[in-house]
């Protein structure tokens, strides 16, 4: 007797020595899934090792519980952690078949091995699960048990616990789940691969069958709910990848912040929450505009030509496999040309089953492409210009199939072009608009944050800008006439303006107005290169910026944001305003660990802004940015183009927002004539304010006190008399508006001669 004792007494040892400690509820952290929530508390990303959200278990239905514990351990409410029975069964089968091939384990004992031991299948490790799980029954309650239980176990397709499952499956909380839902669910642990309704229909109705007749064998339903339940439809959730891409860009701008800041530990599995700033709605606005802005910009470049040709005995098989997913009107389908009707101009389109056609109305734009031509002056005559029986081309389906049965369709085919689009409240900073690309599937690369181009005239607010703060005023004259600068190391530079033309005596608001590059860089010499690139700094420019003249036509390389951030100023009556991206991150216990808001600095006086504002809403009525009057509400902004037109700019502000938008190919090769910033990025960024603002209250731009506005002739800058229909309004700081008596004040050169005779002399280029 004392030899047994004594070998039970070691083996007993042998087995609990080495025994992990058994924590409390209040232990249990697993790793919780990283959610990232819009404006509107709608989820818009998730980041995670293990997708699991902690559930309490108040706020598990109680079908849910009956479902699992019905299926996986039906006396888990009596046992005191083990069930006996159910080891010597599966002890029986392991003998019989020669290797551990059944467990036979309760809930206790999968939470156990789950959280407290290795997967391995060893007798050894069986019976200190055994020992782990009695134990833990004596400390924790059976609820506490099932709460963890609900919350730790895999069930498919990357989700841990059932509030995950629950999403990923159907799109609902657990809380929204009914019968047929709950007991589907039930079925996955035994196998989640295999009985995954995503993998086999089939095995999941099984699997559900299986549960809800062991719930009615348990007493927890009735047949009759049985059979509803079973008759109830399932609708299963769509993709759940494409979660990410509600608001690609921003999630991930987001998602490199958080692990920068917090870490990619805590980023994937500390299960934080993320309150941010961007509005669904208006970043699909945005992304739609962004596509038809570059549609019309890769039409107007020209047509590259079809997809591919099929030889002549090939193409009935090609149009056989042809399989479109989708034939509604606006739908862009892969199809065939079968043949052309050079009579009527028409092309006929295979498109698996069905047949299109094309009208050379649909097909003009379709010339080769010529960066020297201008496509308003370019468009071919007849279809076979373009396009040959056998070419594989895309198409647009216009509207439904006539009675004929044919679809119409247009030619269209894929763009290679990229733009960038960034939209931020005023008063707030909250950024609310992020698309960095046209498809962040084929790129990741964010336009809107990362990349670094010449912004050519939209950088001249800030040049102007600094020059109303050195004195000068928006009737201040310059004298447009050709000057030469040399370059150390470089050939002379000699700036023209965009028409190839000089203008002689210029207002300084004409100047801007119109984009002048030659006063512009007038007005830089006067001011001093290191005095604008101080002011730059101050406006929130981080960039490298150009230590000459030549920054006064843009050719330093800065972001997107950055001349957001920077227009901020002029928008918000001197006051920059930091953009915001996050509002929020709380962690999983409820702590808020950052709060962001609103930030704002003043960077120039409120009389300067509303000058600048004036400005730039002129440029809007009567200058470069004349295309987005469309608006029809208050609106400023300023058109940018490299001379190369290898980038094209429009950043524009109302009263409550501010919008920037680009255009350009990644491998910076020009867009092509007249590609310019009015014409490439203007259109995108109408598109977008006008859905966006669409049944918002119209508002004006606040004029400060110490701003008078004068009505003046636009050519002289003296103030115009009383029937002077040419004359506009333009605003000043008090004491320097013209007076009826001013004579034109001449900065540069003092005489109409001078500009009308070459420089002799060059200029060094500082």
């Amino acid at each position: 007797m004392l030899l047994f004792a004594g070998a039970a007494v070691s083996a007993y040892y042998y087995f609990t020595y080495d025994l992990p400690q058994l924590f409390s509820i209040d232990d249990y952290k697993p790793p919780v899934v990283t959610q990232v929530y819009a404006d509107d508390g709608s989820l818009i990303a998730e980041f995670y090792k293990e997708r699991r959200v902690l559930t309490p278990y108040s706020r598990i239905p109680k079908r849910v519980v009956e479902a699992f514990v019905a299926a996986e351990d039906a006396d888990f409410f009596q046992h005191p952690g083990i069930d006996l029975s159910g080891i010597v069964r599966a002890f029986i089968k392991n003998l019989q078949a020669g290797r551990i091939v059944q467990g036979g384990s309760t809930i206790t004992q999968q939470v156990t091995r789950s959280l407290l031991l290795t997967p391995e299948k060893s007798y050894v490790r069986k019976i200190k699960e055994i020992i782990l799980s009695y134990r833990l029954e004596k400390r924790l309650t059976k609820e506490q048990i099932l709460s963890i239980y609900l919350n730790q176990i895999y069930l498919g397709h990357g989700a841990y616990g059932v509030e995950a499952a629950a999403n990923v499956y159907f799109n609902k909380s657990i809380g929204e789940l009914n019968l047929a839902e709950a007991a589907l669910l039930a079925g996955l642990p035994q196998a989640p691969s295999r009985y995954s309704p995503f993998s086999s229909r089939r095995l999941a109705v099984d699997r559900q069958i299986y549960v809800l007749n062991r719930m009615i064998e348990e007493g927890y339903i009735t047949h009759l709910e049985a059979t509803q339940a079973l008759n109830t439809r399932l609708t299963f959730a769509e993709d759940r990848n494409d979660l990410f891409y509600t608001a690609p860009y921003f999630s991930e701008h987001v998602r490199r912040y958080l692990e920068r800041k917090y870490g990619a530990d805590a980023l994937l599995t500390e299960g934080l929450r993320v309150y941010t700033t961007v509005n669904v709605a208006d970043q699909r606005m945005a992304q739609q505009a962004i596509e038809r802005g570059l549609i019309d910009l890769d039409k107007r470049i020209g047509y590259r030509g079809p997809l591919g040709s099929i030889p002549k005995d090939e193409r009935a098989s090609f149009c056989a496999n042809l399989t479109p997913s989708d034939l509604s009107a606006g739908a862009i389908v892969t199809g065939m040309v079968t043949a052309i009707d050079k009579k009527n101009k028409t092309v006929a389109v295979c498109i698996g089953s069905s047949t299109g056609e094309i009208s050379i109305r649909n097909m003009s734009w379709a010339r080769e492409p010529d960066p020297e031509v201008a496509s308003d002056y370019a468009h071919i005559g007849s279809p076979e210009q373009a396009l040959n029986p056998g070419d594989v081309i895309l198409a647009k389906i216009l509207e439904p199939p006539g009675k004929n049965g044919v679809y119409p369709l247009a030619l269209e085919q894929a763009p290679e072009g990229q733009s960038a689009l960034l939209c931020m409240e005023a008063e707030t900073g909250y950024v609310k608009v992020m698309v960095g690309g046209l498809d962040f599937r084929k790129s990741q690369f964010n336009r809107a944050v990362q990349a670094r181009r010449q912004p050519g005239s939209a950088f001249k607010p800030i040049i102007y800008s600094a020059a109303i703060d050195k004195g000068y005023t928006p009737v201040s004259v310059f004298i447009d006439s050709p000057v030469v600068y040399e370059i150390p190391g470089q050939d002379k530079w000699k700036p023209s303006n965009y028409e190839k033309k000089f203008y002689g005596p210029t207002l300084l608001r004409t100047a801007f107005i119109k984009s002048r590059n030659v006063v512009t860089v007038k007005v830089l010499k006067e001011i001093g290169v290191k005095y604008v690139i101080d002011y730059a700094r101050k406006l929130g420019f981080e960039s490298e910026l150009v230590n000459n003249y030549s920054l006064a036509l843009g050719s330093s390389d800065v972001t997107l944001l950055e001349l957001v951030h920077a227009y901020s100023a002029f928008c918000d009556g001197g006051e920059l305003v930091e953009p915001i991206y996050i509002t929020k991150v709380v962690d999983r216990d409820g702590k808020i660990l950052e709060e962001n808001l609103p930030q704002r600095k003043r960077v120039l006086s409120s009389e300067t802004a509303a000058i600048m504002t004036s400005l730039m809403q002129s440029v809007v009525t009567s200058g470069t940015g004349r295309r987005v009057k469309a608006l029809n509400r208050p609106v400023a902004g300023k058109t940018g183009t490299t001379n190369d037109l290898k980038d094209a700019w429009f950043v524009g502000f109302t009263p409550d927002y501010i919008t920037g938008v680009w255009v350009g190919f990644d491998d910076h090769r020009p867009m092509g004539r007249f590609e310019t910033g009015s014409r490439a990025a203007s259109p995108i960024w109408l598109d977008f304010m006008q859905a966006m603002l669409e049944g918002k209250p119209i508002k004006d731009f606040h004029l400060p006190e110490g701003v008078v506005v004068a009505k003046i002739d636009p050519e002289t800058g003296k103030l115009a008399g009383a029937g002077d229909k040419e004359a506009v309004f333009e605003c000043f700081q008090a004491g320097t508006e013209p007076t009826a008596t001013a004579q034109e004040t001449v900065k540069e050169e003092a005489t109409l001669d001078f500009f009308k005779s070459d420089l002799g002399a060059s200029t060094s280029l500082q």
